[in-house]
């Protein structure tokens, strides 16, 4: 177990749950913290999932950051519960990006991890199922822990567990971490705010589940 303190980015969706289980392992669940963002979300809900599911994990300290002007300076389908959700073609990204969110989500927990003495920022960004998010790519996330350091003359590590794993690796390590079931039945991915399996039709949902088929398929049930 690592003597260390980890600052989890916390949606209470499948890929972050993941990762908290994972750092709740390697960390020791006193030594996690995990933020939150309220944002304008569609489906607020996600804020109250994220509370539940790191009250499951015994991690106390949980922050929730309310970023509710968001949708002042921008607008997609995550923000606006008025747009439907499309699939982009293939030269574009979707219409639910949400323009600079994990940029400024990895400021705000810098600062606050920081203010805790936390060099460690974990994210459950993904670039092999990225979705056509430009930030959710390693390049980002490598060029923002760089920025970070620069700015506060501080040096984070800013983490990916899940950068290079496909959805099935995704939920493997969810069933080596014993939280497979837990993250299938308990978890918010779904755009249209359904808990668990999800709604079944939005892209999100669609990529969890051709994910989690691929994953029993690879063990053969």
């Amino acid at each position: 177990m690592r003597n260390e303190k980890a600052l989890v980015i916390f949606s209470g969706g499948q890929d972050s749950t993941t990762c908290l289980a994972q750092a709740v392992r390697d960390y020791g669940k006193g030594n996690v913290s995990c933020i939150t963002f309220h944002y304008g979300q569609r489906h607020g809900l996600e804020v109250e999932v994220a509370r539940t599911v790191a009250a499951h994990f015994g991690v106390s300290d949980h922050k929730v950051i309310s970023l509710d002007w968001y949708r002042q300076i921008t607008t997609n389908a995550l923000l606006d519960p008025g747009l439907a959700i499309a699939k982009a073609d293939a030269s574009a990204c979707p219409n639910t990006v949400v323009d600079g969110r994990n940029m400024m989500f990895l400021l705000i927990a810098a600062v606050y991890a920081k203010s805790l003495g936390i060099r460690d920022l974990i994210t459950g960004v993904c670039e092999t199922d990225f979705s056509g998010y430009p930030d959710c790519r390693d390049v980002f996330i490598k060029s923002c822990n760089v920025t970070l350091n620069l700015a506060m003359a501080y040096e984070f590590r800013v983490l990916t567990p899940l950068m290079d794993l496909t959805k099935a690796e995704t939920w493997a390590l969810a069933e080596r971490l014993g939280v497979l079931e837990y993250v299938r039945e308990h978890t918010l991915t779904c755009y249209n705010g359904v808990v668990g399996r999800g709604c079944g039709t939005c892209p999100s949902c669609v990529l969890r589940q051709r994910g989690y088929e691929a994953y029993r398929l690879s063990k053969g049930a």
